[in-house]
């Protein structure tokens, strides 16, 4: 099913999705999920709850952070039982500190008490990648460097992460390996050099999707240039390589910085005049928000 579209973004198009997430494709991460964790039955709460029990749940900040993921939280129990009241007292986007109530919960205590962690581990990782996105973007206030995503996601959540840096004030590379060309330093290999791995995508692709092409230094950038590609990524290069790529390209081309970029060079990096700084960061090792979830 097709969950993508393009948005345009200071000039540039970057590839995002829609931001009202398609139930069918949201549902089938969360049955895999709840599938995973419930399998037989979960049996400490059929032992312990009363069938007809009516409890009430509340989600608490325990630190400070950006929230993403609350009507995620909110499909999740709705899966199961349609008839659960789930009121958000914060909306997505929103930054909280320590303390502040973000959602209560209130139906068939089995359900909630069967359901409650994995609807955590929605919110409480789709909210630390919302919170860490935000701090990049905030480092690189004053600039005209967007900060992106990559592909160094979680297996089969891809979708959700993805939403969270949106949230977070980020925005979204590409959604996956279909939708846009990015000729890395692989494919140049074995495609024998920059401009036989282009000259094939060319040839090969009838959709003429945009190209981006991945240079580790200036002689192959001047490559890349002079075909014209639609963007370049600029791997792992320092920051004089990366403001001479600045001056040399003086606009023809957006150009993302990519590699090793941190919370304390991200700032110097957009400083650089680069268009683009995409983080795997954000999304390969982020810190789940501390989230509790308690019983009334």
């Amino acid at each position: 099913m097709q969950i993508l579209h393009y948005v345009t973004l200071r000039k540039y198009h970057y590839i995002t999705y829609m931001n009202k997430i398609q139930l069918e494709n949201l549902h089938a991460i969360i049955h895999r999920a709840l599938e995973e964790d419930i399998g037989t039955g979960d049996i400490t709460t059929l032992s312990t709850i009363p069938v007809k029990s009516v409890l009430k749940g509340t989600f608490i900040a325990k630190e400070s952070g950006v929230i993403a993921g609350l009507e995620v939280a909110r499909e999740t129990f709705k899966y199961l039982d349609k008839h659960v009241t789930f009121s958000p007292k914060v909306t997505d986007g929103r930054h909280v500190s320590e303390g502040t109530l973000l959602a209560t919960v209130r139906g068939n205590g089995r359900l909630l008490l069967t359901v409650e962690r994995t609807a955590l581990n929605f919110l409480q990782r789709m909210s630390g990648i919302a919170t860490i996105t935000r701090a990049y973007v905030n480092a690189v206030k004053g600039t005209n460097a967007v900060i992106l995503d990559t592909r160094k996601t979680s297996p089969g959540n891809r979708l959700l992460d993805k939403q969270a840096v949106l949230l977070g004030g980020g925005a979204n590379h590409r959604f996956g390996l279909f939708d846009m060309v990015l000729i890395k330093d692989n494919h140049i290999a074995a495609a024998g050099g920059i401009t036989q791995a282009v000259t094939q995508v060319w040839a090969h692709d009838k959709m003429k999707r945009m190209i981006e092409v991945e240079v580790k230094n200036l002689d192959e950038l001047r490559e890349a240039v002079s075909l014209k590609v639609d963007r370049i990524l600029l791997d792992n290069m320092d920051l004089k390589n990366l403001r001479e790529a600045v001056r040399f390209t003086a606009g023809r081309v957006p150009l993302e910085a990519s590699g090793n970029v941190t919370l304390k060079n991200v700032a110097a990096v957009a400083a650089t005049g680069v268009d683009i700084i995409s983080v795997g960061a954000l999304t390969h090792s982020v810190q789940a928000m501390d989230i509790s979830f308690k019983i009334k």
